[in-house]
């Protein structure tokens, strides 16, 4: 039987040579492809060419498919969505409310009635994606809106509060080098950041007074770094620079940090990083290699050759042993780092690998804070 350009056949095999239609055309067959399956184009000799029916997808699995792909076409519209219920203080206002919230909502961002719509199908989308939840009202049968575990993180008052983080990495800085990913590949600049915006990250903070202080938000919970074995601090000076916020300290010896000049925020302190590390929100450390050989020298018993363990807090990419959610924000940071800075996660083997260069025996990796592993290392 024809229909259009294809040929169908109820319950027959799928045949070669065939073609989608567009996706507005393809649902309208929908019904059709439910009982039957797919059919091609006639060859020019007017005959049907078979396949075995494992080689051509079925109806069910081209749809599906087509799915998939607009899923992840679109799927920035969930992280934008998102952002702008922050921006609105959806969050907030649903906490504030005490109990389940709906038509009072438009009311309470203070919206004019004709934006109803278009927050309804903002919930709508941000429910489904487990942002929100709906329930009913005590003795009443309507529902209304609550909090879940992801928008409690996002509560202004609430420790972690990750709605700076968030708007931050929807802000268009942010957003804009994904789109010249592919030209980066094709140039000779450091990252896609670099490729859009002519400059690196910690470079464009220091010139983009807007966007500086929206990156600082996002990362506000960072106040304090020490840069271990830096030398005269030039990469402490340049996040300084781009960071005001920040107080840095640059610890090496003393010989290589005397009489170095100082600011507000940026001091020296000449120390033995295995003697003692000033306190701090995060350290930085450069050659993993030779931090990690230094490191098990000063761990190693010198009568019998073993002594205590390096412990690290990072993220393992694993493909294998964890929840698919998990994986995937693994490996978008993966990429992440790659488009807005110069640094990258790793993989078990490639830990394994670093600890293997510097001299370390075995390992243990325990997957305990959430994206992050706890890794111990033993000489």
């Amino acid at each position: 039987m024809a229909s259009g350009n294809y040929w169908y056949e109820p319950h027959g095999e799928p045949l070669s040579d065939y073609s989608f239609v567009s996706p507005t055309s393809a649902s309208s067959l929908n019904s059709l492809f439910s009982h039957s399956k797919f059919i091609s184009r006639r060859t020019r000799a007017g005959k049907l060419r078979s396949m075995e029916a494992n080689d051509v997808p079925t109806a069910s699995e081209m749809f599906g498919a087509q799915a998939h792909i607009y899923k992840h076409a679109f799927s920035f519209a969930t992280s934008m969505v998102l952002g702008c219920a922050i921006q609105l203080g959806i969050p907030d206002i649903i906490h504030n409310h005490k109990q389940p919230m709906k038509l009072s909502l438009v009311s309470e961002l203070k919206l004019p009635p004709t934006k109803s719509n278009g927050i309804h199908r903002l919930m709508r989308l941000l429910v489904y994606s487990g942002f929100f939840a709906t329930t009913k009202k005590p003795d009443e049968n309507e529902e209304g809106y609550v909090l879940t575990v992801s928008s409690k993180l996002l509560l202004k008052r609430e420790i972690p509060n990750l709605s700076p983080f968030v708007r931050a990495m929807v802000d268009p800085v942010m957003v804009n080098p994904w789109h010249s990913f592919g030209d980066w590949f094709l140039g000779n600049e450091t990252n896609p950041f670099e490729t859009v915006l002519g400059e690196l990250m910690w470079e464009f903070c220091d010139q983009n007074t807007r966007f500086n202080q929206v990156f600082n938000e996002g990362m506000a919970k960072v106040d304090t770094l020490v840069d271990v074995g830096s030398g005269t601090g030039v990469i402490a000076k340049t996040i300084v620079a781009a960071f005001p916020h920040l107080k840095c300290t640059v610890l090496d010896l003393p010989h290589v940090v005397a009489n170095m000049p100082e600011t507000e925020n940026l001091k020296y302190v000449g120390g033995d990083m295995f003697q003692s590390i000033p306190s701090a929100d995060a350290i930085l450390f450069k050659d993993c290699v030779k931090m990690l050989k230094r490191s098990r020298e000063a761990i190693r018993d010198k009568d019998d050759g073993r002594k205590g363990k390096v412990l690290i807090i990072d993220m393992v990419l694993n493909t294998s042993e964890e929840e698919a959610d998990m994986t995937e924000v693994k490996l978008i940071f993966y990429v992440m780092m790659m488009v807005l800075l110069t640094v990258r996660e790793r993989t078990e083997k490639e830990w394994e690998k670093l600890f293997l260069e510097a001299g370390f025996m075995s390992y243990k990796i325990t997957p305990v804070f959430g994206l992050s592993s706890l890794i111990e290392v033993f000489p």
